[in-house]
């Protein structure tokens, strides 16, 4: 199958499918016997990422994903709790937040189920822990110049 653009192969990506050259799959097909050359994109089905099994190595990397992704959640609380940006700096979440949107897409790219649940996650507490400070700070603002008057 010939695929051309890239929603397509970002959805094969996803789902398992790797995506080779023809080149490299003329290789393959010299090499096992089962792959048709033809011009474009050739796709091939792998095991892994949306399938349902779970092996060892999975089960380690969401255990050690678990600690890392919730150690901005504390600010979110305080700062929810508190209704207020006292002490609180967003900086280090938002560089966190961004980074973790390069694992997302790395662990899609080595088709790590682990990678990308933990980072998806922690992209989703950082963005709210920046979100819930530029409120807080708006209505601190909004709060302090309306005294002033």
């Amino acid at each position: 199958m010939n695929v051309r653009h890239p929603l397509a192969i970002a959805i094969a990506t996803a789902a398992g499918i790797v995506i080779t050259s023809p080149t490299l799959a003329a290789i393959t097909h010299q090499a096992s016997g089962f792959l048709e050359p033809t011009i474009g994109l050739i796709i091939r089905r792998t095991p892994r990422f949306l399938e349902p099994t779970i092996g060892l190595e999975e089960i380690l990397g969401f255990l050690a994903g678990l600690g890392t992704t919730f150690a901005g959640l504390p600010d979110l609380l305080a700062m929810l709790k508190q209704r207020g940006t006292a002490g609180m700096k967003p900086r280090m979440n938002a560089i966190t937040g961004l980074f973790q949107i390069l694992w997302v897409w790395y662990g899609f790219l080595i088709i790590s189920r682990p990678v990308v649940v933990w980072n998806l996650l922690g992209v989703a507490i950082n963005l709210a822990t920046v979100c819930v400070y530029l409120y807080f700070a708006k209505v601190e603002k909004h709060k302090a110049e309306t005294e002033y008057l």
